[in-house]
């Protein structure tokens, strides 16, 4: 069984407050874009919010499950650690909410990559990685995130044994590596398309 953990959690604070998943091209919002795409990929999704209050904006989505954060103020750590504790898949795809163009052939090549090993991560050089568009073996997720002291992506890295993907080997399915487009902001939404300007329902469709 393949799992997804897709992270909804933060505040927002570089959207300007407001929340990324619900921004929208085509149609579509961030999370239902990124649900479709998981859902030929996996087997479930588990989407990790802040806290009950927030999980109830997802109960439109179809197919998924909402959980809030068992221990909350960790940040990403925290959301891992309870996605891990409610997903079934021995593997399972972490990633962010912001990120609507994930491909499902990579999503796949990651999981393939995975097998024998902790984690399979993305690596565009030493420096720089992709810790939430990654696949991780449930139980070492559990065994670091039980008794952690670093709240660092990468120092959970680090720790586990971790294979890592260079970018040129996911190039060969995603030659953009629209991947990880990733949305911080509106600025990043106006790079998508240049003329849709602040109006986040007249997006074009980078994907």
């Amino acid at each position: 069984m393949r799992s997804a953990i897709v992270l909804v959690g933060g505040a927002a604070q570089r959207a300007g407050g407001r929340e990324k998943y619900f921004f929208t091209f085509r149609g579509k919002t961030f999370i239902e874009r990124l649900t479709d795409t998981l859902k030929e990929a996996v087997d479930e999704i588990v989407v990790v919010a802040r806290d009950p209050g927030q999980c109830e904006r997802f109960g439109n989505i179809g197919d998924i499950r909402c959980i809030s954060d068992v221990r909350r103020g960790l940040g990403p750590i925290g959301g891992l650690h309870a996605g891990a504790l409610a997903v079934h898949g021995d593997y399972v795809f972490v990633a962010a909410c912001d990120m609507p163009c994930i491909h499902p052939g990579v999503i796949r090549l990651l999981f393939d990559a995975a097998v024998g090993y902790d984690a399979a991560i993305p690596c565009w050089n030493a420096d720089m990685l992709e810790p939430l568009h990654a696949v991780y073996r449930r139980s070492a997720l559990l065994g670091y995130l039980e008794e952690h002291k670093s709240l660092s992506l990468r120092a959970m890295i680090w720790s586990l044994n971790t294979r890592y993907v260079c970018v040129d080997k996911i190039r060969e399915i995603d030659p953009g590596l629209l991947t990880f487009t990733n949305i911080n902001n509106l600025e990043d939404l106006e790079s998508i398309d240049p003329t849709a300007g602040r109006d986040t329902d007249n997006l074009r469709d980078p994907c």
